[in-house]
């Protein structure tokens, strides 16, 4: 009504009430036809946007605040026959005071910016052959890498007898009179694997691989040595240990999501598969709003614990925003 809007010399415009934007959801307000300068209120989002040509931009200033993080990248595959054990995945760890890997304090948390992306892998467990045993692959939360566990060595006549290193160090094995070099663990993320052994005619074992929390035990005269110990977690709420280092002649495979190290394998045997990694995130819920959108990655939705939230990838690569 022209009794209600006023204007002045220059480029000002009184307006005597609240100024109401046109409301759209976002499905609507991408099927619109818009001009720079365009302002609406979005429903969705519940924030007033622009279009600055090219796309949307909220008018709402970012908000800041921080997620908690575990980051267990993928096990190490056993060595062949009787071979060591793979290194479980690197274990880094930033929520409440949980201890992170190789008895290393809790992280810092990270800090997250609303609308921003992040980049989220989840690394899948080295896979098991017929020589040394194969790395995991990493996970990663924006700026932190765990490192993927390293193979377990190979025993018997041919191949490489040394365990490799990673977030935990692969178990080594044994050629002749041989014993290999055992993998070295990653500072702050996991333990080294333990060493094989032989006397050329009784036995041959290979030792386990490192674990995020104790280094894997040395091969006897009895058999493969133990996989190092994992770590527990609750930052969803239970209890659970992840990264425990594989047993030296075992060939039992890493738990999926677990980020353990493959067994090595029994004489003429192909070491086992190391567990796949996880990465789960954790943040006050009323700081902010996990977008849906998550291409590439699987999971299995926002739950809650208490006031927080949580979410659980478990395969992938994709990003991340929050708004």
């Amino acid at each position: 009504e022209t009794n209600s809007i006023a204007k002045y010399s220059g480029n000002n415009v009184s307006i005597d009430d609240s100024l109401n934007l046109k409301s759209y959801t976002t499905t609507q307000r991408d099927a619109l036809t818009s001009a720079a300068g365009d302002v609406i209120y979005n429903s969705t989002t519940n924030e007033p946007q622009y279009f600055n040509g090219s796309s949307w931009a909220s008018m709402v200033a970012p908000t800041v605040f921080n997620i908690s993080a575990l980051i267990v990248a993928g096990g190490g595959s056993g060595g062949a026959s009787n071979g060591g054990g793979g290194g479980a995945g690197g274990y880094r760890n930033s929520y409440a005071s949980e201890t992170s890997g190789a008895g290393s304090a809790t992280e810092d948390q990270l800090s997250i910016t609303t609308g921003n992306n992040y980049t989220i892998t989840v690394g899948s467990g080295g896979a098991g052959g017929g020589d040394q045993g194969a790395d995991g692959n990493a996970s990663v939360v924006s700026d932190k890498t765990s490192t993927g566990g390293g193979g377990g060595g190979r025993g018997d006549s041919s191949g490489s007898k040394h365990g490799r290193d990673g977030g935990s160090g692969g178990g080594s094995s044994s050629q002749g009179t041989s014993i290999g070099n055992v993998g070295t663990g990653t500072a702050g993320q996991g333990k080294n694997g333990g060493a094989g052994t032989t006397d050329n005619v009784s036995y041959r074992y290979g030792g386990g691989g490192g674990g995020a929390n104790a280094v894997g035990s040395n091969a006897s005269g009895s058999g493969g040595g133990a996989g190092g110990a994992g770590l527990s977690s609750s930052i969803t709420g239970s209890a659970v240990t992840r990264s425990v280092g594989g047993g030296g002649n075992t060939g039992t495979p890493g738990g999926t999501n677990e980020g353990d190290g493959g067994g090595g394998g029994s004489f003429g045997n192909n070491g086992a598969n190391g567990g796949s990694g996880v990465v789960i995130i954790r943040w006050t819920t009323s700081s902010a709003t996990l977008d849906a959108t998550r291409t590439g990655l699987t999971d299995g939705g926002v739950q809650t614990s208490g006031s927080d939230s949580y979410i659980i990838f478990t395969a992938g690569t994709g990003t991340i925003s929050f708004s």
